[in-house]
């Protein structure tokens, strides 16, 4: 091996990854071994519950775990700072014409984590056969399926972010076997559908309790195909989870994104995938984690523009409301879609140490009027880095039924217009128990057209700060209409280039790879 060749970093991490797990089956109950006998290993079912547990615990990596939030900092929902984020470094340069190759931390983590996943997926698939004689054939194509999905995500996100990309289909095992050229991104689509649908054939057909399961892959399935606008395939392969009956809207909007209301162990209604953390061993941070990130450093602040979408109660645009009053910054946003104040603290709304009475967030710091509610835990007031505030475990949903209703909708609205269903799926996401949104209006929103622009709108509020909207922007096609001379503040703008639908590799990717071609415009 050449000395002077760097390996990559996830090159490195995937070696590891199968090293540092737990022995129990919930990677969330132990903290991980530090070392397996890889001689002996593949020996019993225990060892391929180990080395599962290994494979999901990579996902509580970057983009991939709680700091999926970060993805809507690249979007009009949020600004993340012009100060450096200690977590995602660059994350903002990104958004201001910074966008270049050479560009260090957030760009690399988006390239690294998923691969760093996809190779441990690989080494598990090409192992796994070792431990067959203890295992029986259901058991044996489940433990597939479940890793086969894990390396779909992880190429979905890479094929979203950076177009064509490289695919290793096995664990690599040598450098020069890394280096190969990127397959074109209908190749990667295909490669994805092709372990999701293994998946759906293998999974068991259960509500999710902590493990990949049927209605996870069709899930994601049907957002793969939604990102290609291949509509209608889209729209059978959700009504499938529809007509299956397996899931349902949870009765509390905010409960979805904390501790308490996310017992999935006994099969959780609406969360369909999650990236799963426990306290106090498998917690997002030891050094911050969500709620201090959140709520102390306000790494995460609404623009207007996101809180001036939700509709009026009685269902119209605040503009066309006799509900609106815009007399100030208090009564704007008064009367609105309840979803509005269960995802961000409103002006006016002061939080209150429940054990001291002090005020929990420093509005000096404050640039947006905004700051981020959803996925914040107030009951770990003060928001410090503590015992208490420090130990978040809020799991990141990937996928729960909301969006399924949401994107079958989208899905039947492009491949035919509007139908019964349509309407349907948008009133029961609209109408749940604690949200109560009236009926949609048919004769106002009677064409394709005019719903696909209600639709956006709903997606754009039902799934706020869960790291969606950037890449919904990028697949309608209208990222550089919304983002592009976006004003931020301290007077920069955001820049989005046509060439930016696309990410650069990072250069140091294409310095180790030379049959790795740049993407245009870079």
């Amino acid at each position: 091996m050449n000395k002077q060749y760097k390996i990559p970093k996830w090159f490195v991490t995937c070696l590891l990854a199968y090293l540092a797990v737990s022995c129990e089956r919930d990677f969330l109950d132990k903290q991980p071994l530090l070392s397996i006998s890889t001689e002996t290993f593949w020996t019993s079912k225990e060892d391929v519950e180990t080395a599962l547990t290994g494979v999901y615990s990579r996902l509580q990596e970057d983009f991939l775990g709680y700091q999926r939030i970060y993805f809507e900092g690249l979007s009009d929902n949020i600004w993340v700072g012009s100060g450096s984020n200690f977590n995602q470094p660059n994350l903002y340069q990104m958004t201001i014409g910074g966008l270049t190759p050479a560009l260090t931390g957030a760009l690399q983590n988006m390239y690294n984590t998923p691969y760093s996943v996809i190779s441990g997926c690989n080494y598990f698939l090409d192992n796994l056969d070792k431990a067959k004689e203890y295992l029986e054939e259901k058991e044996l194509d489940i433990y597939k399926a479940e890793v086969r999905f894990i390396r779909a995500l992880a190429y979905f996100d890479l094929v979203r972010l950076f177009g064509g990309v490289v695919v290793y289909r096995n664990f690599v095992k040598t450098i020069d076997d890394a280096k190969i050229a990127k397959s074109p991104e209908a190749d990667v689509y295909a490669f994805i559908e092709e372990d999701l649908n293994f998946a759906i054939s293998k999974l068991p057909d259960t509500r999710y309790i902590g493990h990949a399961v049927k209605g996870s892959a069709q899930g994601i399935l049907g957002r793969v195909l939604l990102t290609q606008e291949k509509w209608a395939a889209a729209a059978d392969t959700l009504k499938k989870i529809i007509d299956g009956g397996k899931f349902s809207l949870s009765n509390s909007y905010s409960d979805l994104f904390l501790t308490a209301g996310q017992n999935v162990r006994n099969g959780h209604p609406e969360i369909m995938f999650s990236t799963r953390y426990l306290a106090p061993d498998n917690i997002h941070s030891d050094m911050n984690g969500m709620d201090v990130e959140i709520g102390l450093y306000l790494l995460m602040q609404a623009y207007d523009d996101l809180a001036d979408s939700y509709q009026m109660t009685d269902g119209l645009p605040a503009d066309e409301s006799p509900l609106f009053d815009g007399t100030d910054s208090i009564t704007r946003y008064a009367n609105r879609d309840p979803r509005l104040d269960m995802t961000l603290r409103l002006p006016g709304e002061v939080w209150t140490n429940p054990s001291t009475g002090d005020t929990v967030v420093d509005d000096e710091v404050l640039y947006t009027g905004f700051v981020m509610e959803k996925y914040l835990d107030l009951s770990r007031a003060p928001f410090e880095r503590s015992a208490t505030s420090a130990q978040s475990d809020q799991d990141l949903v990937h996928l729960r039924y909301a969006d399924v209703l949401l994107m079958y909708a989208e899905a039947r609205n492009e491949a035919t217009g509007p139908d019964a269903t349509v309407y349907a799926a948008l009133d029961e996401v609209r109408g749940r128990t604690g949200v109560d949104m009236p009926p949609m209006d048919q004769a106002r929103y009677d064409a394709k057209e005019s719903l696909r622009e209600l639709i956006r709108n709903e997606r754009r509020v039902e799934l706020a700060l869960e790291g969606h909207r950037y890449f919904d922007l990028k697949r309608w096609k209208i990222a550089r209409e919304k983002l592009n001379g976006m004003e931020l503040p301290g007077g920069a703008t955001m820049v989005f280039r046509d060439e930016n639908y696309y990410l650069p590799f990072p250069q140091e990717e294409i310095d180790r790879n030379p049959k790795l071609l740049q993407n245009d415009g870079y």
